[in-house]
Parts: C-alpha cells; structure tokens; sequence
C-alpha cells in the first residue's frame, strides 16, 4: 500500500513526465525500512509502461560501485591506497604533465611524484575533465588526443578499446596537472577499472560481480543486458523535443571492449537501494566499517578544492570522497548525465533514487531530481 506520506513524491515527479519532456522514471524513497516506489510514465515514447523493476543508464553512479569495489580489494591486501600504482598499471610510471591545461602536448614538466591508488579513487591522480575544456575556443590539444578514450564527455561504450591498449593510450598523453594537486573529474574511476582486474587477476566486470553485486543481490547491475525490453531509451533534450540519444537494442544491450568504471552499468533502483544500504549498514557484507567510512569522508584538501571542480560553485556546500560527492550536511551520492539521480543521508536514514532517460544538459542535474528530493525530505 502506498505510504500517504510520500504523496508529493508521487507528485513532485508526475510534474516532469511527458513526451515531450521526461517520457519515463522511476522514482524510489526509503526512510528506514518504508519503501515508496513510483514508476510513472513509458519506458519510450508510445512504449510501454515504465516498471519498478526497469533498466537505466546509471552513467556517473556507476562511480560509486566502482569505489566500493576499490575499498573490497583494499580490504583483503590486494590494494594499498598510498601505494604507487606502477606495480600494476607500468603505463602511467614517469609521468610529464603539461605547463598549461591548454598547451601543445609537447610543452611538460616531470611529475613530482608517483599516482598512488588514493589519488586514483578522489580523482586527484592529475587527468579529468574541467569546464575550461568545453568553453574554450578552440579544442585543447589534450581533449583532442584523449578523443578515442572516451573520458570526456559523455559515455559511449563503442568508443574505447579494450583495458590495454586504453592505459597504453592514456599513458601516451600527458597529465593535466601535478599528481595530487587538484581535483579532475570522470578518468580516476575509469582507471581503477583496469587496476582492479589487474589487482584482482580477472575482468573488471567480475570483480565487480564477485566483490560488490553478487554479495549484495544486485542481480540487475551489470555492463550491459540481454533482456533490452527492460531497457529505457535514452533521449538528449533538444529546443525541438527529445530526440533517441541510445534505443533500448542499442550500445548497452553487448559487451563494451572496455568495461567503464566511470559510466558503464545499467542498473534498477532498487539494486541502487540496496548498495545504498551497505553504507548504511557499515559496510556490510562488502566492505570493512572503516572502509565504508572513508567512503563517505571528506577526502580533499582546501588546497585542492581551491582549483575548482565542474563549475565555480562545485565545491559550495560539499567535496568529495572515493567516487562519489559528500555534501556537508553528511548526505552523500552522486548523479548519473544519463537521466539518474543517488542521494543517501545516513542521518535522517532516508534514501532518494531517481532514474529516467533524458540525458543533463548541464552538470548540475535537471529540476526533477532536485523537487523529488525536496518531496522526500519535506515528508519526513
């Protein structure tokens, strides 16, 4: 039976459903052990109804998985978090960095140090995207050599190569700043996707199988699905209406080459509900209760924070930790560009899941996700 309380939730997100706006969501709150989940709208324009149990895109939230899977080898002595990480990924030893973030990719100095597993999982490692790359002028020499990775800009799974020859490839480039110096978004997780399988000595997407989803029940969170009919398409907003950005059949329904740590899986809310309380139970079965802490610490310094992040606000109000955002209230998650939304706030015990198919047209996530949230906290 749904719980009277969450009525706005139902009707925060109602008001963003159509065809012309958002076809399909479903929208999950939990506060304690209350479940309300509203599944509004069609899985595509004139297909049918969304379902609880329907697949989407989770792009960025895949960044949290992909820590969780960090901390479990960190836990059982595969990973040192202040290690170098040239032990496994030779590729990025003897790093150049470039003078300036827009330089010729000749123009570098020697990096002062090692990466180390820490820098990799508070994308501090020196290589990430920044807004100046999408406002400036002319392409940055860097974003046009890094263009076959796909680590700036949004996903798509046809792009990169395989995990080899993708580090080869990032280890070709330069770095955009000195290791550990400042935050960079997005390529930190993709990496730790090939340290992992190295680390762990099979594929990425069963380490995450073995340490994180199967662990959890997380039966529907995988790279890609065999089952597209669950599938949403995916749709990029445009001032004519939402055009098909990925059919249900699409880049999602086959193995990528390259497993992406950064923005790979397909996901349901309720496998999102239940990762989400594995932090809330400390960690457990995943991850140590120290392990799981750190994960939603604070984990960058004033000095790094002072560069910036995704806009010159990033950083008001929040920082972030291993792989995903840390608000200072002690709420933490991030969001997927994709169309997802993953907020957990241990202190009020409430989580707020929202997962549809029209893609961000800006790094801060469109009004839906914000008012379900809002619905959320005012009904508790």
């Amino acid at each position: 039976m749904a719980d009277v309380r969450f009525e706005g939730v139902r009707e925060a997100a109602e008001r963003h459903v159509g065809d012309d706006a958002v076809p399909g969501l479903v929208a999950l709150v939990a506060h304690g052990a209350d479940v309300q989940v509203e599944a509004i709208g069609s899985l595509w324009v004139g297909g049918p109804p969304v379902e609880r149990d329907s697949l989407f895109r989770i792009a960025s939230m895949t960044k949290p998985v992909t820590g969780a899977a960090t901390m479990a080898l960190v836990d059982d002595g595969l990973l040192k978090l202040d290690e170098p990480v040239d032990r496994l990924l030779p590729e990025l030893a003897d790093r150049r960095v470039l003078r300036r973030l827009d330089g010729p990719l000749n123009d570098t100095v020697p990096a002062e140090r090692t990466i180390t597993v820490r820098d990799l999982l508070t994308f501090t490692f020196g290589f990430g995207m920044v807004m100046e790359m999408f406002t400036a002028a002319t392409p940055w020499p860097v974003v046009a050599a890094a263009a076959g990775l796909n680590t700036i800009g949004p996903p798509d799974p046809d792009v990169p190569p395989e995990p080899d020859r993708w580090i080869a490839a990032l280890g070709a480039l330069p770095l955009l700043a000195q290791p550990g110096q400042r935050w960079l978004y997005n390529t930190g997780a993709s990496v730790l996707g090939v340290l992992l399988a190295r680390a762990a000595g099979e594929s990425f997407p069963d380490v995450l199988r073995h340490r994180v989803t199967e662990p959890l029940g997380m039966n529907d969170t995988s790279f890609w699905t065999d089952q597209p009919e669950r599938l949403a398409t995916a749709y990029l907003p445009t001032p004519d209406g939402p055009v098909v950005w990925d059919e249900p059949g699409g880049k999602w329904s086959r193995r990528p080459a390259f497993p992406d740590g950064a923005a790979g899986l397909v996901s349901t809310a309720d496998d999102m509900l239940t990762f989400a309380r594995m932090f809330l139970a400390d960690g457990a079965p995943v991850l140590s209760e120290q392990s799981a802490q750190a994960m939603i610490t604070d984990q960058l310094t004033p000095e790094q924070k002072s560069y910036g992040g995704l806009g010159p606000d990033f950083f008001a109000g929040r920082s972030w930790s291993f792989c995903q955002a840390v608000a200072d209230s002690g709420a933490f998650g991030w969001d997927g560009g994709l169309g997802t939304s993953w907020l957990v706030d241990p202190v009020r015990d409430l989580v707020v899941i929202v997962l549809s198919q029209r893609l961000f047209e800006t790094p801060d996530a469109p009004a839906l996700h914000g008012d379900v949230q809002a619905a959320a906290y005012a009904a508790i």
